[in-house]
């Protein structure tokens, strides 16, 4: 659910305001024909049909036939939008400049990623100094010829002399691990498989430690379920086959398992969950093999890390009794809660902590914006560090011999900037920023507290041109997530330019169930407070037709992932709310989703259908599937997955897809564009991206009656 980056960029863009051209939607649709059988589960005394579960079948031929008759059809309807080749000759404009990534040092290198702009991957370059010329380390653009095979990770030894690295075939979930020589760039031996939900953590340069689960079946790869996480060591020179299982296995569902090293390779540190929330957390001695794995904490109520050693000491961040988290530290010989004392203790923001040249860098979320404070190791406050301006930071994290950091700034109208930082004297200048037309002074962006049903202030943050007249007629692009502790933070995206240069205005709401406010604000939208977040989202669109940014005919609403859900939970139980919605790789069947691959990993966030009578029940009544009414006529509709998603599985939105289009009596178009060769959005081509956004612009301008190049 975390990674699904990519999609969910791709929905931040919308609505250009022009002179508009009104549509008269009014056609009758021949969507293709969808065969409904009489399957039908019983939860509790209640039957509930389930006519489409065939479509949950990925490999049959029957469920192929009917995703190439749907994107034919939904090719065919946007191929008469007259204006969206022009849309994507504009997208491909602007999307062409350099992107760089902040440096890295590895060893005697400085490793950073670049794509000069129009590169369906980003490249992986080196230099022995920096400002010096480069060269191409690694370029995932040599491995295929389409771009869909994309590097997921990168982890090298500490000298830096080896690495490992992932990847991703189609989108998919599942990883390959290559291990390579890092001076000669040559492989060492064998391709790692079948890997998945990893990172690789080298002990020394003998081998590392990464996750996986059983191979799956042959043919359920993309749907059959991730239950028993296992960590593994990987010996280099010996085959996979032979690799030591050292945490996890059938006997306990652990469905999450991560491992990593403190810098000092002192301590392995075991991370497992069975949920996305809350985690046990391991630690083992590593200088006796014969040392146990001991544990730091057992049960799965709250979340905690080690971020750092000294010698002995460790130092945790955690948010048990805190729920915006604290620092605290702890001898590893009696690490148990009961002997934890604070470093830095919680306070009223949410607290994230990396570390770098010997400090600690406690970096705050104050009302969704960074404020980051240096400490010592003992939790003396050194200084506030001095932002560029009001937004999101991220990178403030280096190894402890280091003298520069280097960081990114962004927000919603400040593209990326890398800056260094002098860790001693506490000030920045820049190192790089991106060469793009763009004036940030056209623009104006303003964070509003609106109230939701029951009264909550929810944040939300509003772009658009300055001087644009609220007239209620503005195309309005509404985004948010809303769950599984996410926060959405601003932050720079080239195609909201496209956007906001024609008048349209973007608004970005903070919804309960996300990260926000700790984790108070994310219970609040959990399980039996769902609707909280349904409620908030749509608090959030009478906010903006009150104060005349909109109105329902020119609002678009969308998300992904989690996101999605909440779009289909929005539009089934608010079908007037918004003239379009573009619910992505969402979780449509709620009483089924933890049948699919990693979903039962869910159920923290939202319950199952099995846990008792009134958790059937609630999920039944917002289950997007089931929601779907006869006769309703819903917004224009687009919804979107990809064929290899093994996170939300597609059959979601195929099943979505084929009720809507089977009950509602619609004048509007009720679409579902599915990728081929691509998963839940993390490594989707830079192409496939420009594809999608032109079709997403197409479809919400069309149905909105906005020609964008009519001025």
């Amino acid at each position: 659910m975390r990674n699904s980056l990519i999609i969910l960029a791709i929905l931040f863009t919308f609505m250009l305001s022009c002179k508009t051209n009104k549509v008269e939607n009014t056609t009758e649709y021949n969507y293709p024909e969808t065969f409904k059988d009489t399957t039908s589960d019983n939860y509790f005394g209640t039957k509930v049909e389930d006519p489409y579960r065939w479509l949950e079948d990925d490999n049959s031929e029957k469920t192929k036939a009917w995703v190439k008759a749907q994107n034919e059809f939904t090719n065919a309807y946007l191929s008469k939008i007259p204006f969206k080749d022009k849309i994507k000759k504009r997208l491909e404009e602007i999307w062409n400049y350099e992107k760089i990534s902040a440096p890295s040092k590895k060893g005697n290198y400085y490793y950073f990623y670049k794509n000069d702009g129009l590169q369906n991957q980003y490249v992986m370059y080196r230099t022995k100094e920096l400002g010096k010329d480069a060269e191409v380390f690694l370029d995932p653009n040599t491995f295929s010829k389409d771009g869909t095979v994309s590097m997921s990770g990168v982890s090298f030894t500490k000298d830096g002399s080896l690495l490992a690295y992932q990847i991703s075939e189609g989108g998919s979930d599942w990883r390959k691990v290559i291990i390579l020589d890092a001076e000669t760039k040559k492989q060492l031996e064998d391709t790692l498989v079948d890997i998945k939900f990893s990172g690789i953590a080298w002990k020394g340069n003998d081998g590392f430690y990464y996750s996986s689960y059983n191979k799956p079946k042959e043919g359920s790869k993309l749907s059959g379920l991730t239950q028993y996480h296992k960590l593994f060591y990987h010996k280099l020179g010996t085959s996979q086959k032979e690799d030591k299982l050292i945490f996890g296995g059938e006997k306990q569902k652990r469905r999450y398992i991560g491992a990593y090293l403190t810098e000092d390779q002192k301590y392995l540190v075991i991370s497992a969950s069975e949920s996305t929330s809350g985690n046990e957390l391991y630690i083992k001695d590593l200088s006796n093999e014969n040392n146990k794995i001991i544990p730091i904490k057992t049960g799965y109520d709250c979340d905690l890390d080690v971020v750092d050693n000294e010698g002995s000491r460790l130092l945790i961040i955690t948010n048990y009794n805190a729920p915006n988290k604290r620092l605290v530290e702890v001898d590893a010989s009696a690490p148990q809660k009961e002997n934890w004392k604070d470093v830095i203790p919680e306070t009223e923001n949410v607290l994230s902590v990396n570390t770098g040249g010997g400090y600690l860098f406690a970096s705050y979320m104050v009302d969704v914006k960074s404020q980051v404070n240096q400490y010592d190791y003992n939790g003396k406050k050194i200084r506030e560090i001095e932002l560029p301006a009001i937004g999101t930071t991220y990178g403030f994290g280096a190894k402890k011999e280091d003298k520069e950091i280097y960081y990114t700034f962004t927000s919603f109208t400040y593209p990326a900037t890398i800056f260094k930082y002098d860790i001693e004297k506490g000030t920045s200048e820049m190192y790089w920023k991106p060469n793009i037309t763009f004036n940030p002074d056209n623009y104006e962006t303003k964070q509003v507290f609106y109230e939701s049903k029951d009264g909550t202030k929810i944040p939300m943050f509003i772009v658009h041109k300055k001087g644009i007249e609220l007239n209620g007629k503005n195309p309005t692009y509404l985004y948010a997530y809303g769950g599984f502790n996410i926060s959405l933070k601003p932050y720079f995206d080239i195609r909201k330019l496209v956007w906001l240069e024609n008048g349209g205005i973007y608004a970005q709401a903070n919804l309960r169930g996300g990260g926000e406010y700790g984790e108070k604000w994310h219970k609040a939208g959990t399980k039996m407070n769902k609707q909280n977040v349904f409620d908030d989202f749509i608090a959030a669109a009478e906010y903006l037709f009150k104060e005349k940014y909109t109105s329902s005919d020119y609002l678009a609403i969308a998300g992904g992932s989690n996101g999605g859900l909440l779009i289909g939970a929005t539009m089934t139980q608010r079908p007037d709310l918004a003239k379009v919605a573009l619910p992505a790789v969402g979780v449509m069947d709620m009483l089924k989703y933890h049948k699919f691959t990693s979903g039962a990993g869910w159920k923290s966030d939202y319950g199952t259908s099995e846990d008792s009578k009134e958790m059937f029940e609630y999920l039944y009544k917002y289950s997007p599937v089931h929601a779907i009414k006869e006769g309703v006529n819903y917004p224009a509709t687009m919804i979107m997955t990809a064929d290899h998603d093994d996170r939300v599985v597609p059959a979601h939105s195929f099943k979505f897809a084929a009720t809507l289009q089977a009950k509602a009596k619609s004048k509007n178009p009720l679409l579902i564009r599915i990728e081929t060769n691509a998963g839940h959005g993390a490594g989707t081509p830079t192409s496939k991206q420009i594809e999608q956004v032109a079709d997403i612009y197409a479809f919400a301008w069309y149905n909105m009656g906005v020609n964008p190049f009519e001025k």
